[in-house]
């Protein structure tokens, strides 16, 4: 693979080692990862064929040829049947994922979520939101507050939790070093 070959190496060792099917992904992530399973399942049959695993990793900059990418699909292919299912894809990305959320410092996380949860409760509510951002410079308009709530709030209790705020800042840094 010419652009990031450690990447899919990684991808290949992560899921072969047996504490890696413990990690799980939840909430976004795991919304985020189902939603380009399906994207790039292009015949809807809930599987991924070696050609639809290839245009998967070619949309992430990957450059797999044919051996890398059956090297790649028979390790994540845990059925043997030929075709990578979601949960086969989750398993071995999930170690990969879960890995990199924590390289987020997250004492330093709690302190600035502490500072957008402005009456303490735990959670960072909408308004919370608007006014955080607004003292920063950067007020949003009702669609962007919306989306960014929608975003962040994986449980769909209206609030965004602590959890739910580490994984938003996690795979923001992540997009933002091009690794996710």
């Amino acid at each position: 693979m010419t652009r990031s070959a450690p990447a899919a190496t990684t991808l290949a060792r992560a899921e072969k080692t047996p504490a890696a099917k413990q990690q799980v992904l939840r909430g976004s992530q795991l919304k985020q990862l189902r939603e380009i399973f399906r994207r790039f399942d292009m015949d809807g049959d809930g599987s991924l064929t070696q050609l639809e695993l290839a245009a998967l990793l070619r949309s992430l900059g990957l450059r797999p040829n044919g051996d890398e990418v059956r090297a790649l699909l028979a390790g994540m292919d845990a059925d043997g049947n030929g075709a990578v299912e979601f949960e086969e894809l989750a398993a071995a990305i999930a170690p990969l994922l879960t890995t990199q959320t924590h390289l987020v410092d997250q004492a330093q996380l709690l302190e600035v979520f502490r500072a957008f949860d402005r009456d303490g409760n735990g959670y960072i509510s909408a308004a919370e939101l608007a006014r955080s951002m607004a003292r920063l410079g950067q007020p949003l308009t009702f669609e962007e507050l919306t989306r960014m709530m929608r975003d962040a709030d994986a449980d769909g209790d209206g609030v965004i939790s602590f959890p739910e705020f580490a994984a938003v800042m996690a795979k923001s840094a992540l997009d933002f070093l091009g690794v996710a």
